[in-house]
């Protein structure tokens, strides 16, 4: 059996993109008859476990410390930790007998990819956002060694690479689970008991709740609901009452690819699994990027690239306000045709299939490695 390892956390924006690779590679090498077994090392702490298993893969929990451009009184301990993360993750892949690990970012993901290049084991990995993160150029170092890949969402990240690396560099979008592909608008309409004929406006607050967008939702909900339903994720700390053409969410779960396909149009940050998943369902965007000094800037860029390519309407920093926002959900609301426009530009982005592209790389590197050891184990 080839057995595949998988790593990459902290956040479900660092989890799920790589959930989705990972199925798409289950699909693929059981079409194809190859023996294989997918396995993840995460974060010990944090919510990495329960999504990953959820998933039904089997999870390896590692000390994870956070990487830092500075210094805090928490540096010298989370030192320890990434040391300790990384003795670990070296014992599961000697152990598991690794072929190959896929990395989906995050400051978990560093020692798993440290510990695999220690072992010669290949290192894919891949960089969601427009501009790599400092977990992915450390990992770009891995990648380079024994045929390993660097993945980009956006061919415009390339700039941002050295000349020696741009040699492993891969567009390949970002992976979007398959269940965004396969989304039915009339099941996310039943899920949120829409009569015929009203139109669904969706607001994402995140899993955990954003604040800015939260209040600018509230401080405009009335003139939204002359045009739409409104559907709300509001993130599990914030309460909110059901109204008539009001409808809060705390969370969305397995619904989420069914509402999102129902929405007309869709309101909310710009991570790069949001817009991605957007995108894929060909949806128009009005963009809040979370913006300030505690940013690396990462979400204004994905939102000025979907900007640009006229998928998105972006509002950052002091431009976002409840008027603003009114009034571009009310244009869009009365121009069918702007709404087409927007559509069909984010339906050319998000056709790149990031899943099926990462997939089929780690079978070409897995059939590869196979061959030189003797052959493919079916």
């Amino acid at each position: 059996m080839t057995n595949i390892a998988f790593t990459g956390g902290g956040t479900g924006g660092h989890i799920y993109p790589g959930l989705a690779v990972a199925g798409a590679l289950k699909e693929r090498l059981d079409a194809a008859g190859l023996s294989h077994g997918i396995f993840w090392i995460g974060a010990d702490k944090g919510m990495d476990r329960e999504i990953v298993q959820r998933a039904g893969i089997e999870f390896h929990g590692v000390p994870a410390g956070k990487l830092r451009r500075y210094f805090s009184l928490k540096t010298i301990p989370d030192a320890f930790r990434v040391a300790a993360g990384f003795f670990a993750a070296r014992r599961i892949l000697k152990k598991r007998g690794a072929r190959l690990l896929f990395s989906k970012g995050g400051f978990v993901s560093v020692p798993p990819c440290a510990a695999a290049a220690s072992l010669g084991i290949p290192v894919l990995t891949h960089e969601s956002d427009f501009s790599p993160g400092l977990a992915s150029r450390i990992n770009l170092r891995f990648a380079r060694r024994r045929g390993g890949v660097f993945f980009m969402a956006y061919e415009e990240t390339a700039r941002f690479l050295a000349e020696a690396d741009k040699g492993v560099a891969r567009v390949a979008g970002n992976p979007v689970r398959r269940a965004f592909r396969r989304a039915d608008p009339e099941r996310g309409r039943a899920f949120l008991g829409l009569r015929p004929g009203e139109r669904l406006l969706l607001i994402l607050g995140g899993s955990q709740g954003a604040r800015e967008v939260n209040d600018l939702a509230r401080a405009c909900l009335g003139a939204l609901r002359e045009r739409y339903v409104v559907a709300h994720q509001t993130g599990n700390a914030e309460g909110s009452a059901r109204e008539p053409g009001y409808i809060p969410l705390p969370y969305i779960g397995e619904e989420m690819p069914d509402v999102l396909a129902a929405a007309e149009i869709v309101i909310g940050r710009s991570g790069a699994g949001t817009v991605w998943e957007c995108a894929t369902l060909g949806k128009p965007m009005i963009l809040i990027p979370l913006s300030g000094s505690g940013t690396r800037g990462d979400q204004v860029e994905n939102a000025r690239f979907f900007e640009k390519a006229g998928a998105a309407i972006v509002f950052a920093g002091e431009q976002a306000t409840a008027e603003n926002l009114s009034r571009a959900v009310a244009d869009l609301a009365g121009d069918p045709a702007a709404r087409e426009r927007m559509s069909a530009a984010a339906a050319r982005i998000g056709s790149l299939d990031g899943a099926e592209i990462v997939s089929a790389e780690i079978e070409k590197i897995l059939r590869k490695c196979a061959e030189e050891s003797g052959g493919p184990r079916r």
